[in-house]
């Protein structure tokens, strides 16, 4: 782990996972999410870009009145490595505005860097005001080249107590995702596990 100052899952004794979502909301794929969270009593964590809540208002509200956290993404969905400093946090900062025009979650905010890649420099200019959010659990939905099948058996053996897991409600994991997440739900279920959010 390159920064393990950085939130990468959660201690605990008890059987909890930590659900997250990249990259939405979209319509349709976010919805799909939702169905799927309530079937199971389950609470999870979106991290969204400012620019699909601009396009998506109305599901980002609904995100949060199903009693889900959200978190910043950025606004464009922004690498931090190769981005100047000023122009990634006023990204960050645009999308968490557009985000409060909707409403906010309770407690400390919550970012999560694009693709992980976030540079020390940018982490010590917002690590005061957010909790930065990784993983330990990065399911691949998103990766055409990766079956659903070996993405569900991946995602299924790396997860256990306090784990912080990626799913992505996008277009490009949307395949993956649509056969991955009830059957991984299903099967932690099945064991005693809950799923929490941040």
């Amino acid at each position: 782990m390159l920064y393990p100052h950085l939130e990468w899952s959660v201690k605990t004794s008890a059987k909890e996972i930590y659900l997250t979502f990249d990259d939405g909301p979209v319509p349709e794929i976010t919805d799909f999410v939702l169905e799927q969270l309530k079937s199971f009593s389950a609470s999870a964590t979106f991290f969204m870009v400012g620019d699909n809540i601009s396009k998506n208002p109305n599901l980002f509200k609904k995100v949060l009145a199903a009693g889900h956290r959200i978190g910043n993404h950025t606004f464009n969905h922004l690498r931090g490595w190769g981005t100047e400093d000023h122009i990634y946090l006023e990204n960050i900062e645009k999308c968490r505005l557009e985000m409060e025009k909707y409403g906010t979650s309770p407690g400390r905010p919550l970012f999560r860097p694009p693709y992980g890649k976030v540079k020390k420099s940018q982490i010590r200019a917002l690590k005061s005001y957010y909790r930065i959010i990784m993983w330990n659990v990065l399911t691949g939905d998103f990766d055409p080249d990766l079956s659903p099948e070996t993405c569900l058996t991946k995602a299924l053996k790396y997860t256990g107590k306090g784990s912080i897991v990626i799913f992505h409600d996008s277009l490009k994991a949307e395949k993956n995702m649509r056969y991955v997440l009830p059957r991984f739900l299903e099967h932690f279920a099945e064991k005693g596990f809950t799923f929490k959010s941040l």
